[in-house]
């Protein structure tokens, strides 16, 4: 039997389905990637923290970066109710396990792009006046996401493919929507390979996407979104020029950008 002798028409025939099931599982990563961007971030403030903050995200870190994303959503759809008595719908359950695995893993990527930015930029900030929340929100974190942008893009593409495994709490993604189709069809090859390159196409989506943030975020832009970054970082320096300005002895002279 050759490979021609298979029925491809399936492919498009159920394309409506395979693409829900597309979008099933990017709404799952996308709540999930908002969850852990937040969570990891918090976490990689933590172990820079005094003991026993640093201990307790580090312990947190080590565990769920080791643990199968199945084992993490069976434990999350079927241990917590059996524990506490708490049932999660299928999605809920599915967004849980991916924010507890990838939070650990966004921890690390923010970590070390927090330790990439010059101290020197901080003690800046101190020189100016500014608080350590300040420097932090809006001098250290810019960039150390710039730094982590193309990890986090990686990291979202593994949390999509993730939702593969959650077919074993009945999530309806692409593979439990091939394996329905297969279990009516007895096509399993094409359908199978159906499900393959949706997976690829998103994965290379996906990365144009987070090419195009970077882009923005690294390089001046062009269009309404330079603009307005533009107009924002011209407030920012004259906010800057006007405290320094502030400071100094009446004296001395100050060059002010117009």
């Amino acid at each position: 039997m050759s490979i021609t002798d298979y029925d491809w028409s399936l492919i498009w025939d159920n394309r409506e389905a395979l693409l829900a099931g597309l979008w099933t599982a990017f709404s799952v990563a996308i709540v999930g990637l908002a969850i852990s961007l937040v969570f990891g971030l918090f976490l990689a403030v933590l172990r820079s923290a005094p003991r026993p903050l640093n201990w307790i995200a580090s312990t947190y870190i080590n565990v769920f970066r080791g643990v199968p994303a199945l084992v993490s959503v069976i434990w999350v759809y079927f241990g917590v109710a059996l524990l506490l008595g708490v049932r999660f719908t299928v999605f809920q359950a599915g967004v849980i396990a991916l924010s507890l695995l990838y939070s650990a893993f966004f921890a690390e990527i923010f970590r070390s792009a927090l330790q990439a930015v010059p101290p020197g930029h901080t003690e800046a900030g101190w020189a100016l006046g500014m608080r350590s929340s300040q420097i932090f929100f809006s001098v250290t974190l810019p960039q150390a996401v710039k730094i982590a942008l193309p990890n986090i893009g990686s990291m979202f593409i593994g949390m999509v493919k993730d939702t593969s495994t959650f077919t074993v709490i009945g999530l309806l993604e692409v593979v439990r929507v091939t394996q329905n189709l297969v279990a009516t069809t007895f096509q399993p090859f094409v359908l199978y390979t159906a499900a393959a390159i949706i997976y690829v196409l998103a994965a290379f989506a996906i990365d144009i996407v987070f090419r195009l943030i970077e882009g923005a975020y690294v390089r001046p832009p062009l269009g309404v979104v330079g603009r307005t970054l533009r107009a924002r970082q011209r407030r920012t320096i004259e906010a800057i020029a006007a405290r320094i300005k502030a400071v100094t002895p009446a004296t001395g002279t100050v060059y002010t950008p117009k």
